[in-house]
């Protein structure tokens, strides 16, 4: 392509006939079909935030990097979340809050990620989750406010960049009305100083918007090759200018050149772009270089261009490999998401395993800019829906955990009306129902667990210690009753040798022997007693001591212990009595009965002890 000046051509349709196409003496860079998409540049909302909205996370000023933490300089994952707010008041209240854009965003990403991480592990109460809502909610609008604060600023900075940009374009403008002027007043030779400062002015004038920035430099091209044209009489100043041109458009083919060789194609694009602006605002080469300067440029760009679409199909492969990760990822967090009647071991679980998928989603690089956010809103999407769904089985388990607690406390009120019961086996039966019971009931609120547990406890422990200490004596009594038993075969298997003072010997010891041995149960007594009487029966009566009398005084024992056999009798007939009175009249009968059972029994306990005492 050469540099030849080529007759501008004039659309038909502007209002002052002055538009200019572009001059063919510039050049352009090739067009690639991937360039309109920002490789290195691609914005994603951060992943974990679960609990965030998708609203906030759509909002162009307030999308979040995933690599907004890694790029920032300082290191915020070890904060807590009012350290964060502190962070972020700082970075927004101080001057230049556009420069911190990525440290600003990567306070954001580890605030949502912890926001969402202290919300799930008080999700695992009910009522702890409801007690503190209010605050995280309080915590995460304070830290909204924040975020605002910097999104206004970053808007109000953006607002007065295109007002430069504005500036700029009248600037531009002006220049190239003084350019025109130049080239018409014939004067080339006392102009081109002026000439000079004309081409600083623009190349000092910066940016315009977007929108004119190829018209006002096609035309401002277009007018520096007309000056040109009227400097062709005067070859000094021409030649001087055009080898100072071909020095400058000479480096930057050596830049270009350079990057050409830069493994880094990306940013070797982008450095083209800036040579590919600044040679349009050069003037033109001698005409025996144009073409071979061109030529060069034009190498050096096909080969950053060659690198760069090479870059891009890898890009795409890369992009096509990561939409198919989280693709999968999206189907097991869906398939997750469908989950339904869930125990709350089984929430935590999945809890678990939508975390590791948000950990895997992160290594996954971005898809195409076309399917980057589609794919994470579906991945928030089934997130969010399976997080709703914890939060609605937590706020149903909540009512659940309350009838639970009402059920023990009646639990424990049927318990503490039976502790003091003497009916050992019925009663015994009917606390391990409610035991049972107990433990098919689900959980309770867990500040009340521990309380209404040793409760419960408590009033079982108590009849059961009862029970097995009137078990304990009920042992000793059968002992007892079973030496008596041994004795009364021991006596009957005596046989009389005839000699009284053996036989009255021998009886002694057996009558001696029946005294040492403690109480039998009360039903036994009577039989136990009969089969003593007939087996010293044998003995003569002038050996044995006469029934209702002794050859000797009764020991303060015997005397105890018949006054404890006839106070037991006493309680037996006092029971039985209760029986035979019912009906209206005979209320105040069964009342005397009873207090009199109830003093009997107060003066058993009374002999036991005495007689325990002379044990010991």
């Amino acid at each position: 392509m050469s540099e030849e000046i080529i007759n501008p051509v004039i659309e038909e349709n502007s209002p002052n006939q002055e538009t200019i196409v572009a001059p063919a003496e510039e050049p352009v860079v090739e067009p690639i079909e991937a360039v309109a998409e920002p490789i290195t540049e691609v914005a994603e909302p951060v992943a974990e935030s679960s609990e965030e909205t998708v609203a906030e996370a759509e909002e162009p000023v307030a999308e979040v990097s995933e690599t907004a933490a890694e790029e920032s300089e300082e290191d915020y994952s070890k904060l807590s979340l009012s350290e964060l707010i502190d962070q972020m008041q700082g970075k927004v209240s101080g001057p230049d809050v556009a420069k911190r854009s990525n440290q600003i965003e990567a306070i954001r990403a580890c605030f949502y990620k912890l926001l969402s991480k202290e919300k799930e592990v008080e999700a695992a109460s009910a009522a702890a989750l409801e007690e503190v809502q209010g605050a995280f909610e309080k915590i995460e609008e304070k830290f909204k406010d924040l975020y605002g604060i910097y999104k206004k600023e970053r808007a109000r900075i953006a607002r007065e960049l295109e007002a430069v940009k504005e500036e700029n374009l009248v600037a531009k403008k002006q220049i190239i009305e003084e350019l025109k002027e130049l080239i018409d007043s014939g004067d080339s030779v006392a102009s081109f100083q002026a000439f000079k400062a004309l081409q600083e002015r623009w190349r000092a004038a910066g940016s315009v918007p977007a929108s004119e920035a190829r018209n006002i430099n096609e035309t401002y091209q277009f007018h520096v090759t007309r000056f040109y044209e009227q400097l062709d009489f005067n070859h000094e100043l021409r030649d001087k200018d055009f080898a100072k041109n071909l020095e400058e458009k000479t480096s930057y083919c050596e830049k270009a050149e350079e990057l050409a060789k830069n493994e880094n194609a990306s940013e070797a694009f982008r450095e083209l772009q800036k040579l590919h602006e600044a040679w349009k605002d050069l003037g033109p080469v001698a005409k025996e270089f144009r073409d071979s300067i061109w030529d060069r440029f034009k190498a050096a760009t096909a080969e950053v261009n060659k690198n760069y679409q090479a870059f891009i199909d890898t890009q795409k492969e890369n992009f096509a490999k990561n939409l198919e990760a989280k693709t999968l990822l999206c189907e097991a967090v869906e398939k997750i998401a469908e989950v339904e009647d869930a125990a709350s071991a089984e929430w935590n679980n999945l809890s678990k395993q939508i975390e590791d998928i948000q950990a895997e989603w992160k290594k996954i690089g971005f898809a195409a800019k076309k399917d980057n956010q589609k794919i994470y809103e579906r991945f928030r999407a089934a997130c969010d829906k399976f997080y709703e769904k914890k939060r609605l089985y937590y706020a149903g388990f909540k009512d659940a955990m309350n009838e639970n607690y009402e059920k023990k406390v009646a639990l424990c009120e049927q318990v503490e009306a039976l502790k003091n019961s003497t009916e050992w086996k019925k009663t015994t039966d009917t606390i391990i129902a409610l035991q049972k019971q107990w433990k098919e009931i689900g959980a309770v609120p867990r500040k009340k667990s521990e309380a209404i547990w040793k409760r419960f406890r408590s009033a079982c422990d108590e009849f059961f210690a009862e029970r097995d200490k009137k078990a304990k004596e009920n042992n000793e009594l059968y002992t007892n009753l079973k030496a008596k038993k041994a004795l009364v075969e021991k006596i009957n298997a005596y046989e009389l040798t005839g000699n009284e003072a053996d036989d009255q010997a021998a009886l002694k010891g057996f009558q001696d022997e029946w005294a040492g041995i403690g109480f039998v149960p009360f039903r036994e007594k009577d039989k136990i007693s009969a089969a003593y009487k007939e087996a010293i029966g044998k003995f003569p009566r002038s050996n044995r001591r006469p029934s209702g009398q002794h050859s000797r005084p009764l020991s303060e024992r015997e005397r105890l212990t018949q006054l404890y056999y006839q106070k037991e009798q006493e309680i037996a007939t006092y029971e039985n009595n209760i029986g035979f009175f019912s009906g209206k009249g005979s209320e105040a009968i069964i009342e005397g009965i009873r207090q009199n059972l109830e003093k009997a029994k107060a003066n058993l306990k009374e002999i036991e002890e005495q007689i325990r005492n002379l044990a010991e």
